[in-house]
């Protein structure tokens, strides 16, 4: 990806990008990642070490596209209902009432998920997918646009439950957030009062922003983007030393995500760049790598790499 947004983009979209970029030092290809997540109503996963701003990303990005943000922290004793709600006895009316949770909102921030024990992670599936929630019985909607933002801790640390593959696969990216470079350091310890006192001014309305997500799904993708869009899934799958390989929402999310980079771009049709420049952000975290795989070296990324090297594109 373009370390700029091109000017050709939508104003609306490069007024978001320029809010989040001003007060977020670095991190620009993972503010673009955000972006993809935005416009393709996907989730995004966070992983990296403590204290590289992933809160500090996840709450600008969401004041600036004018929508609700809250935050959990994930612990052992966390339950379903402290996140998606509960029933609660009315004296007054002698009935009960429902008590929305904290999962009602634009923007749902989980910090370190995988904390959370298994049942609790599990209360996410329904609201991820079918984009609702239902409590004691009673399904309710939940607002547009509805992203999860989640970060996770390296397994084995003390307290930690291991996402399964299904909890895994309900997200569309994958990010890995590093320390930031010298300069940025020095950027930032120079910034830290400002920063820590951060205003964000709202710069769209929620209901303009929806327009644009529906152009999204104007965007043409051609037979032959289609085709190459599975034949790099199918080349992981058949892949040695993978234990279990991507799904087919491998796939679906290669497909709205390639639309929603070439609407970044400017363009109103996909090209397979936009595939390859995202494949990585949504295939790690979907292989699971066989027990051998870490004798000999091999990681996910070296993978995917060697599959996009090796994968033709179609000619027209």
């Amino acid at each position: 990806m373009n370390d700029e947004i091109k000017h050709k983009h939508p104003k609306l979209l490069q007024d978001i990008f320029a809010e989040v970029s001003s007060k977020v030092v670095g991190k620009r290809r993972i503010i673009e990642v955000f972006f993809l997540t935005l416009l393709s109503e996907g989730h995004i996963l966070l992983e990296g070490p403590p204290g590289v701003g992933k809160t500090f990303i996840a709450n600008c990005f969401a004041e600036a596209i004018g929508g609700d943000f809250h935050r959990i922290q994930m612990t052992p004793d966390l339950l379903p209902a402290d996140i998606l709600g509960t029933s609660v006895f009315n004296p007054e009316k002698i009935t009960f009432q429902v008590r929305k949770g904290p999962i009602f909102t634009n923007v749902l921030f989980c910090d370190e998920l995988n904390r959370a024990t298994p049942k609790t992670q599990a209360a996410l599936l329904e609201a991820m997918q079918e984009r609702q929630v239902t409590i004691e019985g009673e399904t309710f909607p939940l607002p547009r646009p509805f992203i999860v933002i989640a970060t996770q801790i390296p397994f084995g640390s003390a307290g930690t439950y291991p996402l399964t593959e299904v909890q895994i696969d309900r997200f569309a990216f994958k990010v890995k957030v590093s320390y930031p470079s010298f300069p940025e350091e020095i950027q930032i310890i120079s910034r830290i009062d400002e920063l820590e006192r951060v205003k964000i001014d709202v710069r769209v309305k929620l209901e303009d922003l929806l327009r644009e997500i529906e152009k999204i799904k104007s965007v043409y993708v051609s037979e032959r983007v289609k085709e190459y869009i599975v034949q790099l899934v199918n080349g992981i799958r058949g892949k040695d030393f993978i234990r279990m390989g991507p799904s087919p929402r491998a796939s679906i999310w290669l497909f709205k995500g390639a639309r929603a980079r070439a609407y970044l771009q400017g363009r109103d049709y996909v090209i397979p760049d936009d595939v390859k420049e995202i494949a990585p952000f949504v295939l790690s975290h979907r292989i699971v790598l066989a027990p051998e795989a870490e004798m000999e070296n091999i990681t996910e990324d070296a993978l995917i790499q060697e599959v996009l090297r090796k994968t033709p594109v179609k000619k027209e």
